[in-house]
C-alpha cells in the first residue's frame, strides 16, 4: 500500500477566493434578512465537529425556505464563480462545512417538512433540514420508523450527503441503500429529480447513488425519498461486558458469522463506559462492552437473544443486563448515544480527532487490537466506539487544540489506523466521509484512476467548482 507519508491535513490548505460586494447586494436584495452578513452568524456555520478550527468563515449566510431559494442562491453564485457550501445541522466529523475557497453558506435548517408519507410502500418524503428524530416522531403513527442512526441528532440531508449509517446498519444498512430518489439543485441552479419511489429501477445512470455521499460537492438535495420499515412486533436490549477487547470482538464475529440478524451490535471500551458513567451518572461495569438489540417475533427475538448469550458467555461475556421497555432501552442506549459529548467533558477544552475505518469483519480483530495497542502506548487518551457488526469502528483522540505535539500524536495514530485498515482489504472511512481529513488516504484506497474519474465527474457537473471546493480531493 502506498499510504500516504505527511500529514500535510494537519491544517487544511485554505485559498480564499474573493467574494465580490456586488453578490453579497444581490443576495441581500433577493433574500433580505434571510441573507446575514453578521460575524457570529458566519462563524456559527464556518465550524463543525471536527479539530479544524483555523479556517475563516463564510461571507454570508442564505437561510434557504425553499427548493426555489436555493436554485436563486446558486444561480446568483455561479454568476460571479464563488463558492457554495451546504449546511444543515453542523454536525460533520470531517471538516465538510468549512469555507476553505471562502463563499457563502446555504443553510436548509430550516427547510424541515415531512412532505409526504406513503405508508403502504414504505416510503417518505422530505425536506432536508428534516432530522432523524423529527421524522421518526412524524411517522410514529404509522407503525413505521426510519433505522439510520448516526448518533448525534443529524438531518436527512446531511446524512444522505456523507453516506451516513449508524448502529442500527448491521440490520437495515446504510443512507446508501434507503434513499430512494432525490431533488437536487445543480451548480448551475437547475433543478433535477433523481430516482423514483420504485423499489429499483433499470434505468440509466444511476444518479441518486451519485449524489448520495458526495458531501455536497456536486449539488445540493432539497427533497429526499427513504425507505421506512415495520416497527418491530417485539424489541429487547442487552449489556454485556467482557474480560477484554478482544473476547468482546470475537464475540462479534462469532454472533454475525452464524447468520444472527442482530439489529445493533456496539462496542465500548473501558475509556468510553468510564467516562460516560462520570457524564451520565450511570453504573455500568468498567469493562469492555457490547451493546446490542433484537428485533422480531417475540419468540423470534427471544431465540436470537439466547443465541448470543450463548456465543458471549463462552467468551467470558458476564453482567448481562436486558431491557425490554422502551425506557429501559433508552436508559441502556444512554451509553452509546452519550459517549462523544462525555469523551470532551472528560478533559475540558480538549478537541476530539474523531476518526473511522470499517473493515471485512473476519480482520476487525486484527485492526482493531493492533490499534488499540498503539493509542494506549500514545499516552494520548482515546475514546472507542465502534459499529461492530458491520466491522465499523471509531477512534477519538482527545487533544489540547493549543499544544501541536498531540496534534502531530493523534494524527499518526490516525495514519497508522487507517493504513492498516486499508492493507487489510478496508476503507478509510465506513461513515464520516472523506471531507478535509480524509484526502490523502482517499488516493490512497480508490487508486489515482478512480480519484480522475471523480474529477472528471466533478468538471462536468461543476465546471467552475463552486460547490463545496476543496472536499473529498483538490481540484
Amino acid at each position: 500500500m502506498n499510504a500516504p507519508t505527511s500529514h500535510q491535513h494537519l491544517a487544511p490548505h485554505v485559498a480564499q477566493r474573493e467574494v465580490p460586494a456586488a453578490l453579497i447586494a444581490a443576495l441581500q436584495s433577493r433574500f433580505g434578512v434571510n441573507c446575514s452578513t453578521a460575524q457570529v452568524i458566519r462563524e456559527q456555520h464556518g465550524r463543525d465537529e471536527s479539530a479544524f478550527t483555523t479556517v475563516p468563515p463564510p461571507a454570508a449566510v442564505v437561510f434557504a425556505e425553499s427548493t426555489q431559494d436555493v436554485a436563486d442562491a446558486i444561480k446568483l453564485a455561479a454568476q460571479y464563480q464563488v463558492p457554495v457550501i451546504p449546511f444543515g445541522v453542523g454536525s460533520s466529523l470531517e471538516g465538510h462545512l468549512l469555507a476553505v475557497q471562502g463563499g457563502i453558506s446555504v443553510d436548509v435548517g430550516r427547510m424541515n417538512k415531512v412532505l409526504s408519507i406513503n405508508a403502504e410502500d414504505l416510503t417518505v418524503t422530505v425536506q432536508p433540514g428534516v432530522t432523524r428524530k423529527q421524522l421518526n416522531d412524524e411517522i410514529k403513527s404509522t407503525g413505521l420508523f426510519f433505522p439510520i442512526d448516526p448518533g448525534a441528532d443529524a438531518s436527512i440531508g446531511g446524512m444522505s450527503a456523507t453516506r451516513a449509517s449508524g448502529t442500527n446498519a448491521v440490520r437495515y444498512g446504510t443512507m446508501r441503500e434507503n434513499v430512494l430518489a432525490l431533488e437536487v439543485v445543480t451548480a448551475s441552479g437547475e433543478v433535477i429529480r433523481t430516482g423514483t419511489r420504485a423499489k429499483k429501477s433499470s434505468a440509466g445512470y444511476d444518479l441518486t447513488r451519485l449524489f448520495v455521499g458526495s458531501e455536497g460537492t456536486l449539488g445540493v438535495m432539497t427533497e429526499i425519498t427513504v425507505r421506512l420499515y415495520p416497527l418491530p412486533e417485539a424489541v429487547s436490549a442487552a449489556i454485556c461486558s467482557f474480560p477484554s477487547i478482544e473476547a468482546a470482538v470475537h464475540a462479534t464475529i462469532s454472533i454475525i458469522q452464524m447468520g444472527v440478524p442482530i439489529a445493533r451490535v456496539e462496542l465500548i471500551d473501558t475509556n468510553t463506559v468510564r467516562m460516560v458513567n462520570a457524564y451520565a451518572k450511570l453504573g455500568l461495569a468498567e469493562s469492555p462492552m457490547l451493546l446490542m438489540e433484537f428485533h422480531g417475533s417475540p419468540n423470534g427475538v427471544k431465540e436470537q437473544a439466547e443465541t448470543v448469550q450463548e456465543i458471549a458467555t463462552d467468551l467470558g461475556g458476564q453482567s448481562f443486563e436486558w431491557a425490554t421497555t422502551p425506557e429501559e432501552r433508552t436508559r441502556l442506549w444512554t451509553a452509546r448515544h452519550n459517549a462523544y459529548f462525555a469523551a470532551l467533558q472528560s478533559k475540558p477544552g480538549c478537541r476530539a480527532i474523531s476518526t473511522d475505518t470499517c473493515v471485512p469483519i473476519s480482520r476487525l480483530a486484527d485492526c482493531l487490537l493492533d490499534s488499540v495497542a498503539e493509542a494506549d502506548a500514545s499516552g494520548i487518551p482515546y475514546f472507542l466506539v465502534g459499529h461492530v457488526g458491520d466491522g465499523n469502528f471509531h477512534f477519538g483522540y482527545l487533544i489540547d487544540p493549543n499544544i501541536p505535539a498531540e496534534r502531530e500524536t493523534a494524527e499518526d495514530l490516525n495514519h497508522k489506523l487507517v493504513t492498516r485498515a486499508l492493507s487489510l482489504g478496508g476503507t478509510c472511512t465506513g461513515e464520516h466521509g472523506i471531507g478535509l481529513h480524509k484526502m490523502d488516504f482517499l488516493v490512497t484506497e480508490a487508486g489515482t484512476g478512480a480519484v480522475d474519474m471523480m474529477r472528471t465527474i466533478k468538471r462536468a457537473l461543476d465546471p467552475h467548482n463552486i460547490m463545496n471546493p476543496g472536499k473529498i480531493f483538490s481540484m
